[in-house]
């Protein structure tokens, strides 16, 4: 059901199993017909935390480019439905957006899951698709107009895991061997195989490699099965509800290892660092975004300040470091890209996007030929003297010591793992 959303109030109209919405133009930019922006998002379901955390720095970003004037001078507005974290809906939503509601632009909803269904229906109409973390979603496609604001890198699958890697091959004693293990799902799946190459690469021995269903909750067995190979490395590649699973498990069953972690979704979210508290301390993991003198990128910290207190009103992630900024940041290139082009045709704006780099509150974007970054920035961050549940810990550096790239690296590694 379509319905209007006002600027301040975000979620007060939100019910439902299929939301929309189209939100109100600003004075600043009402003369002339809008701009309509579509996407799915998953306001429901697993990913609805973060879907719901993304939606409010969409709408950031949306008062923002109306008090300039719009984009050509024109306001936007948004359609969105809630995809309900649910990869067969996808198709259907993306349909409706172009044929029905006729919008001009289109972007994804957040994660792998839901961005692979939607590209056929964008290569049949040649639309540009901005994507919103989706791990190696178009490799299978080659897509030329699609492209991901997640800095995995011009080899997603690779790039993603490369860093926990090159962390492990430094470590004295040098590790021997590694275990693999995920949920048997898309972005798992993508994720464990470039663990498995990048293991290769360094010549780590694979003495585990296996999935467990999404629809796990004991992950005891797994963890066992895993101590029983007495791996020096473990790498994980999960989804929210088995990171909190897994972690737990791990505290529980005491498995230890040079290094852990690697490819755990969920660990960035204020909801559990909270309940996790001391039980992250000393895994290492994939991150984007922590607070830390390196990345201070310019506008980060003035848009956060609007995030945070939308946020506590919504009762969406406090904290806003993981999805938020990115979820701005795709906007940002796509705004830009239509102002500098002066169009909205397809065809240019991917032209344009392709050619050049990008200013944004997540630091200078460029892509390479594929619709990935030109170069990796995903983080390998370790979780350290973590003291309680407390959130304010993890609003200042040091928490999330940031290990890789060396260019972003502020804080120095402790080993072993649990310390």
């Amino acid at each position: 059901m379509l319905q209007s959303i006002a600027r301040r109030r975000l979620f007060g109209a939100l019910g439902g199993t299929i939301l929309a919405a189209m939100s109100l133009a600003l004075p600043s930019a009402q003369a002339a017909e809008p701009v309509k922006i579509g996407f799915g998002m998953a306001l429901t379901g697993a990913l609805a935390g973060n879907g719901k955390a993304a939606l409010i720095a969409m709408e950031i970003w949306r008062e923002d480019v109306n008090k300039a004037g719009g984009l050509m001078g024109r306001p936007v507005e948004f359609v969105y439905y809630d995809d309900q974290t649910n990869p067969s809906v996808v198709p259907g939503i993306y349909t409706k957006l172009l044929t029905v509601d006729k919008v001009d632009l289109v972007v994804s909803g957040y994660g792998t899951n839901v961005i692979a269904p939607a590209i056929p229906i964008m290569m049949g109409r040649k639309k540009v698709f901005m994507g919103l973390f989706g791990l190696a979603a178009n490799e299978k496609f080659n897509y030329p107009n699609y492209f991901q604001i997640m800095p995995a890198g011009p080899d997603p699958k690779l790039d993603w895991s490369r860093g926990f890697f090159e962390i492990a091959t430094g470590l004295d004693p040098k590790p021997k061997t590694v275990a693999l293990v995920g949920a048997d799902a898309e972005f798992a799946r993508n994720a464990l195989d470039g663990a498995k190459t990048n293991a290769e690469k360094f010549n780590l021995n694979v003495v585990y490699n296996n999935t467990y269903p999404p629809s796990t909750t004991d992950y005891t067995p797994v963890v066992r099965a895993i101590q029983a190979t007495n791996p020096d490395v473990v790498f994980i590649a999960s989804y929210p509800p088995d990171s909190a699973g897994m972690v737990r498990a791990i505290n529980e069953v005491g498995l230890k290892a040079q290094l852990l972690g690697g490819g755990m979704v969920g660990l960035q979210y204020a909801a559990l660092l909270t309940k996790l508290g001391p039980m992250l301390n000393g895994i290492t993991n994939y991150d984007f975004w922590v607070p830390a003198p390196t990345l201070d990128f310019p506008g980060v910290n003035e848009f956060l300040a609007k995030y945070q207190a939308k946020a506590q009103d919504a009762g969406v992630d406090p904290l806003g470091h993981y999805l938020p900024p990115y979820a701005y940041a795709y906007l940002q290139v796509l705004g830009q890209a239509v102002n500098a082009a002066n169009s909205l045709d397809d065809a240019k704006l991917a032209e344009y996007i392709r050619s050049n780099e990008f200013d944004t509150i997540i630091g200078k974007v460029k892509f390479g030929k594929n619709g990935e970054w030109a170069s990796t920035r995903v983080l390998q961050v370790q979780y350290q003297g973590v003291t309680s549940d407390g959130l304010d810990q993890f609003l200042k550096p040091g928490a999330r010591a940031v290990l890789y790239p060396s260019e972003w690296k502020y804080g120095e590694l402790k080993t072993p793992f649990p310390q």
